[in-house]
């Protein structure tokens, strides 16, 4: 992968797709978890489908030198976390702006643009997909949770009928435990979308299983397309 800084408003790498075409490719957004950068998550990129174009973004919140995060985090008495949600909002739109400037910047498929984040970057891809559906066509959400705090926000179920969603957890995940995953999923219950869910025996992290059912699941969609 090669970096692109500005003009484009978020730092990224960017490969083509392996197998190119005529038509306009599929576009595929990478969002790391907090802590974390852009380089995170592009050793996934030699496992997905070689029809994808990958961005894989910076957030915009500097932790320490080479680690970044979307959002703020702290921690209650009883541990539990509580989000800037400003922040998060801020990135929600900045996220939103830049999937605009990545179509226009490498030609991409504005009618197939996929999500995948980890952890924090799963929590991102959820409050994009969930509350402007038209612009995704599928988000993956890795070792993440859905805040309650979007859930006032999320769009009306006629938006979101049949948007696929992904969703998978580790069950000794003790970093965002598995009832993380599982409120998620309770979440995605309610609204009219296509819902996968999986949980497998692994921790905070990407399994070898993992991923090939996620590579499977973004293989099939674009082969639905």
């Amino acid at each position: 992968m090669t970096a692109k800084p500005a003009p484009l408003s978020l730092i990224h790498l960017f490969q083509p797709p392996r197998q190119p075409s005529d038509s306009p490719p599929p576009l595929l957004i990478l969002l790391h978890g907090y802590g974390s950068n852009e380089r995170d998550l592009v050793g996934l990129a030699p496992y997905l489908d070689p029809r994808f174009q990958i961005v894989s973004a910076r957030a915009p919140h500097m932790l320490m030198p080479d680690g970044y995060a979307w959002f703020e985090l702290g921690w209650t008495a009883a541990n539990d976390i509580i989000i800037n949600f400003q922040q998060a909002e801020q990135s929600r739109a900045l996220l939103l702006g830049f999937i605009a400037e990545v179509l226009a910047a490498y030609d991409g498929d504005p009618a197939q643009v996929y999500l995948l984040g980890f952890s924090q970057g799963a929590i991102m891809s959820a409050s994009v997909a969930l509350i402007e559906p038209e612009l995704i066509a599928g988000a993956v959400l890795m070792s993440g949770r859905i805040p309650d705090e979007i859930r006032p926000l999320i769009a009306p179920a006629e938006r979101l009928a049949g948007k696929p969603f992904l969703v998978v957890h580790g069950v000794a995940d003790t970093v965002l435990p598995i009832q993380n995953g599982r409120a998620s999923r309770a979440i995605l219950a309610t609204l009219p979308v296509a819902l996968t869910y999986q949980e497998y025996p692994m921790a905070h992290e990407v399994s070898a299983q993992s991923l090939a059912d996620v590579t499977a699941w973004l293989t099939t969609l674009l082969n639905a397309g």
